[in-house]
């Protein structure tokens, strides 16, 4: 598709081209204008549709807007192949969009597939308090050469990389209460390192980087 095969597009038109590519499903009038403050009619619309890169229908009250195979086409060479008429922020977006489909292209991902809607996996249930603790207690076993040895929270926390890190807090905190636990800071803080600091647990005023569990 040469640059010639289009004539420059308005600023509206160019916004609302980029809405039903990133939505990619039918769009009415109500929704753009909550979405962006506008709505596709007059001039802007029929522009549109002439090209043959929208279609349009009446929907209850209201007219929805989408984009045709045509329009898709259009969107995936946004920034390449069409500019923009007197509008700064429009001409930014098209370099936005041409990073956008460079990466989609390197990628291999094409642009429907990227933006089509779906629904959002449900999120995991928070594992219960004592399994949490159970199962710092089963790692801190795999991990203790003996019992009462002494562990790096960097390294529990390596352990336990599919929880929650304010979960595992909240179960370490409880475990700090139980008679056979002992958290502790390292005394020569220079000797920590990056990674130690950054798994430290905040705990009575100070930061928390090891561990033991049976020390009598």
């Amino acid at each position: 598709m040469s640059t010639d095969s289009f004539p420059k597009l308005t600023p509206l038109q160019l916004s609302a081209l980029v809405i039903l590519m990133s939505e990619a499903r039918e769009i009415t009038n109500a929704e753009l204008m909550d979405m962006a403050g506008f709505t596709l009619t007059g001039k802007d619309r029929t522009g549109l549709e002439a090209l043959g890169l929208t279609e349009s229908r009446k929907v209850g009250r209201v007219v929805a807007h989408q984009l045709t195979d045509k329009g898709w086409r259009m969107c995936k060479q946004l920034g390449t192949s069409t500019s923009v008429t007197g509008s700064r922020p429009g001409r930014a977006l098209l370099v936005l969009l041409t990073g956008v489909h460079r990466s989609l292209d390197r990628a291999q991902v094409s642009h429907a597939d990227f933006f089509k809607q779906g629904e959002m996996p449900a999120p995991e249930p928070a594992a219960p308090a004592g399994d949490v603790e159970t199962r710092i207690r089963s790692v801190y076993r795999d991990l203790a050469r003996v019992p009462g040895d002494w562990i790096s929270l960097a390294d529990l926390r390596a352990s336990l990389a599919d929880l929650d890190r304010s979960t595992v807090d909240e179960a370490l905190r409880v475990l700090s209460r139980q008679a056979d636990v002992q958290l502790i800071p390292v005394a020569n803080s220079k000797a920590l390192d990056t990674r130690d600091r950054e798994a430290a647990l905040r705990l009575g005023g100070e930061d928390i980087h090891a561990l033991a569990i049976g020390r009598g």
